[in-house]
């Protein structure tokens, strides 16, 4: 059973919300942040990304940024920017891209449902990205920014969220960057409080979607501060962690793919015909072409597209990485033709969010800069759900979820 409790909210005045609200630190770097925060005082990039506070070049990684990012989010709420509600509540947070809504459930999530495994993950973490959130939650005593998760399809839930969707929002706003509309709703009524604590207490499980190191951090320092307490209870509010937690079936998952620097020393005769060994090849002509199914991925090469359909006995239906289309062009043509063998520190590799469209393949492999570009089929909620389940790791770039949450929507403080 997943535990999880409603939180007094710390947030942005209905006014202040578009002020406030700002990208995920982990999609931009100190000078976008910078850029994008301007002269706005009450940016959280203020919070989030407090470097931009400091001469250009500073490391967002000193003592001294941790330490701003605190001084900032108490004047934060010194000034009114950020008040903290009243009551324990829940919130629902909405996203809609291209037309598509999705609604989230803004809850507590358990420290020790993940450390025992209740709340899922399927991605490897970095012990120094750990430690950089870690720092970063202590030194505010707060998860300044939410971590977003999938539960099972649940149509009680279904039921009350969309009662709520259909009256007037707390904010509603379109985010600049990305033209994405944003809706947020607080739920403050006991009965509905009470429903949806009971319909989670009923999931044998939660699934970490997007934010494995926030997810991390939360859970290390809740389970730090347990062991520093000598009159730790178990109620307290740093034994929960802020999760946005969203039906599986309405999320989106995107392609996320591949562009390489080289094809290590071959020819492209040399290259399409060895990946004919396990693949069928078909040259698709000059016009962007995507792919439509599982196992079937999208090469652009000297100004062709290719159709690359994995040949029968290339995986294992019955494996849960096996059979995915990551771990079939990792194992078939990056490591087994390219010699590209860790994804996550080779430099003749990149990856390219399918946000960004197969136009952008095209234009990185047309400027010179790369020789060749894969796309894949993306992943389904289904695929990462079951290989949580057999408590394995997705291949890394597996998956890009889209939209990303705001961050400075709602805050949650840990005492």
């Amino acid at each position: 059973m997943a535990i999880i409790k409603p939180f007094k909210g710390i947030r942005p005045p209905k006014q202040y919300v578009e002020e406030v609200e700002s990208r995920p630190y982990d999609v931009l770097d100190s000078e976008e942040a910078r850029a994008e925060a301007g002269d706005n005082e009450k940016s959280l990039y203020h919070i989030i990304k407090p470097e931009i506070d400091f001469p250009v070049g500073t490391s967002e990684y000193d003592q001294r940024v941790y330490e701003k990012a605190a001084e900032n989010f108490q004047k934060f709420q010194d000034k009114g920017w950020l008040i903290q509600d009243s009551k324990e509540q829940y919130y629902i947070y909405a996203q809609t891209m291209n037309g598509k809504t999705q609604y989230g459930l803004v809850v507590g999530a358990f420290v020790d449902d993940y450390m025992n495994g209740t709340i899922k993950k399927h991605e490897l973490t970095r012990r120094d990205k750990e430690e950089d959130r870690m720092k970063h939650v202590r030194v505010n005593n707060a998860n300044i920014e939410p971590v977003f998760f999938a539960y099972p399809d649940n149509d009680v839930l279904d039921t009350l969220i969309r009662r709520y969707a259909a009256t007037e929002p707390e904010y509603s706003f379109i985010a600049p960057v990305d033209g994405f509309g944003h809706q947020f709703w607080v739920v403050s009524d006991d009965a509905d409080i009470a429903t949806i604590t009971a319909e989670f207490a009923k999931m044998p499980a939660l699934y970490i979607a997007d934010g494995h190191h926030r997810s991390a951090a939360a859970a290390l320092v809740g389970a730090e501060k347990a062991k520093l307490n000598p009159n730790h209870r178990g109620d307290e509010e740093y034994n929960y962690f802020m999760a946005v937690c969203f039906q599986a079936s309405q999320l989106t998952i995107l392609d996320y793919n591949r562009v390489v620097k080289d094809l290590n020393g071959l020819s492209s005769e040399e290259f399409l015909d060895k990946l004919s060994a396990n693949f069928c090849v078909e040259d698709k002509g000059t016009d962007i072409f995507k792919p439509a199914e599982l196992h079937e991925f999208s090469l652009y090469l000297d100004g062709h597209w290719y159709s690359l359909k994995a040949k029968q006995g290339t995986y294992d239906n019955n494996d849960p990485i096996g059979v995915l289309d990551v771990d079939i062009s990792s194992r078939l043509i990056l490591d087994e033709i390219l010699d590209i063998k860790d994804l996550r520190s080779s430099q003749r590799i990149d990856f390219v969010g399918g946000l960004r469209g197969l136009a952008e393949l095209k234009r990185r492999v047309d400027s010179g800069e790369m020789r060749a570009a894969l796309a894949l089929y993306p992943v389904s909620m289904q695929q990462i759900m079951d290989i949580a389940d057999s408590g394995k790791i997705m291949p890394p770039k597996a998956t890009w979820f889209e939209p990303k949450l705001r961050s400075g929507l709602v805050i949650h403080k840990l005492s």
